[in-house]
Formats: C-alpha cells, structure tokens, sequence
C-alpha cells in the first residue's frame, strides 16, 4: 500500500515558521517510505534546500487570499492531483486549504488539514473561512491547546466521521544538539555580537511583534536590574521586526527609559539558531498571547538550555515546571523578573540538570521523527 501513497502538501510560503520546516520535514520522510511527495507554495527559504530529486515542487500563488486565485488555484490543483494521481492533498493554511477543499471535492482525494495556529475571528464570517481547517477527512491539532480551541470554537463544523487527533510538531533533535557546535563558532558569534562571555547571557528569539512580549520582558529585565543592584547578565533580543519599523522604534525607546542600551542587544537575525542557543544560557520566551506549540522552548530545551516561559499555550505542554523549565504568569513582568533573578543566581550544577532533563524530554515527546512517522500512519489508516 505505502508504495501507491502519493503525498500533495500545500502551503502559502515555505519560510523558517513550524507549520513550514513541518512540512519541509514530512516532504522529505515520505520518499524513504517509498511514498511519492510534492509539494505546492509560492516561494520561501526553505525552497533551495529541498532534494529535487525526492520531492516534486510546483509552484502557485496559494498564498493569496484572493476568491478569484483561490478558485483558480482549486482549477490548478484539480488537473495536478490526476496528472500526478495524487491519493492525498494536505493544507497547511486557510486561503490554500479552500483551494485543496475544493479540488478534493471534485477529484474524491483524501483531504487531511494540519491547525497550526487559534486563528482569531471577530465575527461570523471570519470563523466560517477558518472552518475549512476542519472540514476534511482528517484534522491534526499541533498540541492539546490547539485540540481544545478546535472543540471550544468550531465544534459545529466537526462530524463524527471525520478524525480529529494530535500529533505534537517535532524539531530535528540531531540539529538541535550542543555537542555538535565548535568552540570556534561560538566565539566568532560572540565577536559577531561584540559580547565578552564574562557574563551570563539571556536569548529571547522571536520575531518583533507585540504578542512575543518583548516590552513585558524589557520591564522584567528592568526589574532584575533594580533587585540586583547591577548589570549581572547580557540580553540579546534576536529576531526581525518584517516591517513593523514603530514597534522596534518602541522597544528601542524603553531600552533607553530603563538605561538599559549597554546591556540588552537587538540582533536582526542569526543563520545557525541552535548556535544561537549554545552560546547562551538562558533563554526566555515570554508571549502574552497563547503559542500553538512554542518552537523556541522546543529547541531551547534540546540544546540543554535552561527555558523561562509564559504559562498559557504550548508552554504548559512542552516544559515540564521546575524540571526541564520554568513557567511564569503571563503577563506579569513581576512573576518573569523574579524566574529570571532565580535562574541567575542557580548553581551550575543545578542548570546543568535542568538541561539534561530538558533535553530528554524533547527526544521522548517532540523528536521529528516520531512527527513525521505519526503522520505518515496516519496517511496509511485514511487510505486504508
């Protein structure tokens, strides 16, 4: 049976997000189950790293939002799925997954849609277009958090034949590992960021944007400095701010309020994340609003680094409190501040074992492999 799976996964753009390096992943797993893969999207970094010679990639304009390249694209992908006789086509995003809808509709292929985030609807037909995540033949929530939004927020569109069930997102654990980073690198990086490692340094990644909670962790950090008396740490803010110029203008102008330029650091981006994490020790993720899975803790924790993280979303299922992270009150920059100032001051040892755990955590429950094995069994029990 595996031999005749012939895998189509659409997504808007194959960027550096979960939903993406998921698909990414899942692509390039199915042809060593001597399963045929292809993937639909518009663009992406992702797109120079993919084998040509293992998976198929066509490009369309399924990013849009458009009705009129929506119901083309559904055209498109009609004449795709029987060219290529296609037994599966899996979404990764509302606007194309309206196009898969329908060109499943039309071909009678399996349809399988992957919920990767809450997203927001203010009223009745903005919830409607968010609907057609779950209205194919298999529904895979990223984490418990997603599994009760769905049930809490679309339970009307949800049928009894249709599976509904979790399949937790994977990082590459072989990747996300701190013995495979030099000594050299981790120095050329520092001289990069133009940080003495005299001090401890805290990482807080993630795309400048106000619900990621970088002002709440600028206050907390503020706080810590207050407490402490002195500088007792280095802070790097790492992430781009894609265009919202006013927010890191913000975020700038609070550094300076709190006197805090010499210590916390914005860096746009860095090309080697696990070496971001390797050079750090600890790392923060701090959003005000619920993460569907939380990437940053994931990884975070698979370099054996201690993680400091919101208690709402995916946080509460990745990091185990007081074993392999700390979770504090969401929006509290008091709860944050004093997480941080008992990191700081932790024993080496104790750090150390934070780490380990946090580390054997993510191979146990989040390991890419078992992702992309779950949905690959998943894809063999629809069809069967």
């Amino acid at each position: 049976m595996s031999s005749n799976i012939k895998v189509l996964q659409v997504i808007p753009r194959l960027g550096i997000g979960g939903a993406e390096t998921g698909c990414y992943d899942i692509a390039h797993y199915l042809p060593e189950n001597n399963c045929k893969s292809f993937i639909v999207t518009s663009g992406g970094e992702l797109l120079k790293f993919i084998d040509k010679k293992k998976v198929k990639l066509i490009r369309l304009p399924v990013h849009s939002k458009n009705p009129l390249l929506i119901l083309i694209n559904s055209i498109i992908l009609v004449g795709i799925i029987l060219f290529f006789n296609i037994s599966i086509v899996h979404a990764r995003s509302r606007a194309p997954a309206w196009s898969c809808f329908l060109a499943t509709k039309l071909t009678g292929r399996k349809f399988v849609t992957t919920f990767h985030g809450t997203y927001n609807f203010s009223g009745k037909l903005k919830k409607i277009y968010n609907s057609v995540m779950v209205r194919s033949d298999l529904i895979i929530a990223g984490s418990n958090f997603i599994f009760s939004h769905i049930k809490d927020n679309y339970s009307e569109f949800l049928k009894f034949k249709k599976k509904f069930l979790v399949i937790f997102r994977g990082i590459n654990v072989d990747y996300f590992d701190p013995t495979t980073k030099l000594e050299s690198e981790e120095k050329k990086l520092l001289e990069k960021w133009a940080i003495d490692k005299e001090k401890k340094i805290i990482l807080m990644p993630g795309r400048l944007t106000s619900w990621k909670g970088q002002e709440l962790f600028i206050e907390a950090i503020n706080l810590v400095k207050i407490e402490l008396g002195y500088e007792a740490f280095h802070v790097v803010i790492l992430g781009s701010d894609q265009g919202r110029d006013l927010y890191k203008k913000k975020l700038i102008r609070l550094t300076e309020q709190y006197r805090l330029t010499n210590q916390i650091k914005f860096i746009d981006s860095c090309n080697d994340m696990a070496l971001a994490y390797k050079v750090s020790d600890i790392v923060v993720s701090a959003s005000i609003e619920p993460e569907a899975f939380g990437r940053v803790a994931v990884e975070a924790q698979s370099m054996k680094r201690l993680v400091i993280a919101s208690n709402i979303g995916g946080s509460n299922e990745t990091i185990e409190d007081e074993k392999t992270g700390f979770l504090f009150e969401s929006g509290d920059a008091v709860s944050l501040s004093k997480k941080i100032i008992r990191a700081v001051t932790m024993d080496e040892i104790s750090i150390k074992l934070i780490g380990e755990e946090g580390r054997k955590n993510i191979i146990k429950k989040f390991n890419v492999e078992k992702m992309c094995f779950s949905t690959y069994s998943e894809y063999k029990r629809l069809l069967n």
